[in-house]
C-alpha cells in the first residue's frame, strides 16, 4: 500500500488544495469535489472562526480535512498566535506554518520560520512548514522536528512551475524518507506530475486551480497528474544517456 503518512496519520490523497482566489464558493466546492484533496488549507487570517457561517468554512467542516495556515505572518510571534487561535477554534493541532519576508516576494523568512517551528513543536503542534528551495533551511526545519517540509517550486501564485528541479531533487536526496511537499508556484498539471516524479510526497495547489478558466476541470487534471507522477516515481524511469539505443535488438539479423 502506497499510503502517505504524516505524524503517523494516513492522508487520503497526495493532491492538497488551497481555498483562496476562487470566483465563488460554489466553484470552490465543485473544484474540491473533482480534486478530492487529502488536505484543504485555509487561512486563519481570512476566517471568522467564531462565526463560520459568515465564511465558506461551514461548507468545508466535516467534509474535508482542513489544514489551517499562518499566511500573512512576518514574525514568529504572529505565527504562534494564529496557530493557537486555529487549534482552539478548529480543534486541530495541525498547522501549515508560513512566515514571510515581505509582501512583494512572499519569500519564507528563514530565521523567524525556524524560531516558530521550534516553539510550535514544543507546544505539541504537527508542523508542516512552507520553506524556500534551500537545502540548508529545509534540513534545519527537519532537524527542528517539522512533520513535513514544504519547499516552494516558484514564488507563490506566480504559476512559473518548477524553476530548479535539480535543487528540489537535492533536497529530496538530502531529506530521504522525510515527508516533502511542493508548495507554491505550480502552474499546470505537468508541473504537478514533475514534482511527483522528483520523489515528492504531495503537491499543494491553489492559484493554478482557482484562477484557471475551468477550475473544477483543472482540479481533476491536477489529481490525475499527481497520481501519474507518483506511479512514474515508483516505477523508476530509465537512465538518461547521451547517445541513441535501438529499441529493437540487432542480434540475429540476416544483414
Amino acid at each position: 500500500m502506497d499510503t502517505l503518512r504524516i505524524a503517523g496519520e494516513a492522508i487520503s490523497s497526495r493532491l492538497w488544495m488551497g481555498t483562496a482566489r476562487y470566483p465563488s464558493p460554489q466553484v470552490l466546492l465543485e473544484a474540491l469535489e473533482k480534486g478530492q484533496p487529502g488536505l484543504v488549507t485555509v487561512s486563519v487570517r481570512r476566517l471568522n472562526l467564531q462565526a463560520p457561517q459568515e465564511t465558506f468554512l461551514d461548507l468545508l467542516l466535516g467534509k474535508y480535512r482542513l489544514l489551517p495556515n499562518t499566511a500573512g505572518c512576518y514574525t514568529a510571534e504572529e505565527a504562534l498566535f494564529l496557530a493557537e487561535l486555529a487549534r482552539e477554534a478548529l480543534q486541530t493541532s495541525w498547522i501549515k506554518l508560513e512566515v514571510i519576508h515581505d509582501e512583494h516576494t512572499l519569500w519564507p523568512e528563514a530565521e523567524q520560520l525556524l524560531a516558530a517551528a521550534r516553539e510550535l513543536k514544543r507546544r505539541g503542534f504537527v508542523v508542516l512548514a512552507y520553506a524556500p528551495d534551500d537545502v540548508a533551511v529545509c534540513q534545519r526545519l527537519a532537524d527542528a522536528g517539522c512533520d513535513a517540509v514544504m519547499p516552494l517550486a516558484a514564488p507563490i501564485g506566480s504559476g512559473q512551475g518548477i524553476k530548479d528541479p535539480e535543487r528540489l531533487l537535492l533536497i529530496r536526496h538530502k531529506l530521504a524518507g522525510w515527508p516533502l511537499v511542493i508548495d507554491a508556484g505550480i502552474g499546470s498539471a505537468a508541473d504537478a506530475a514533475l514534482a511527483m516524479e522528483l520523489g515528492y510526497d504531495a503537491v499543494l495547489v491553489n492559484t493554478a486551480i482557482a484562477e484557471a478558466q475551468n477550475p473544477p476541470l483543472m482540479a481533476e487534471a491536477m489529481r490525475l497528474a499527481v497520481e501519474a507522477g507518483r506511479k512514474a516515481w515508483l516505477a523508476g524511469r530509465i537512465p538518461r544517456i547521451s547517445y541513441a539505443r535501438p529499441s529493437s535488438p540487432l542480434e540475429g539479423l540476416p544483414f
